[in-house]
């Protein structure tokens, strides 16, 4: 995981794709976007119900998956969160505890491609492209 740790290079704006495996952040400001990969360390992906078995088939939620993300943006007090389920629900219930002077927004997406959420970050916080 790529941390925001350099005073110098720390934006203070993010959006964050969401679901039970994997949270895509993206750190932005006027100078850029930092981007950071979290992963679910799950036992299993499984999502879906089978017929005569025991269990909602639903894989566990990791205790650590919230934590991670919310250290990886610890710089941020704007962040916006996207996803298509439950989990970004969960990331901004875990965030209004831990940190509530965060200001926190949430909009349900499917599954768009990285320079998409960007693209939503950017319109969502009114950053234009960084000029080269």
């Amino acid at each position: 995981m790529k941390s925001l740790e350099r005073a110098d290079q720390v934006h203070r704006r993010a959006v964050i794709w969401i679901d039970h495996l994997t949270a895509k952040i993206f750190a932005m400001g006027l100078t850029g976007v930092s981007p950071t990969i979290v992963h679910a360390r799950l036992s299993s992906s499984h999502l879906h119900h089978h017929a005569n078995a025991i269990g909602s088939g639903h894989a566990g939620q990791d205790p650590a998956f919230l934590a991670a993300i919310g250290n990886a943006i610890e710089f941020c007090d704007d962040v916006l969160i996207l996803g298509p389920g439950t989990e970004k629900t969960a990331l901004m219930q875990n965030l209004r505890l831990s940190r509530p002077q965060i200001v926190l927004r949430m909009e349900t997406s499917d599954h768009p491609t990285d320079e998409e959420i960007v693209a939503i970050g950017r319109k969502h916080f009114a950053l234009s492209e960084p000029r080269a």
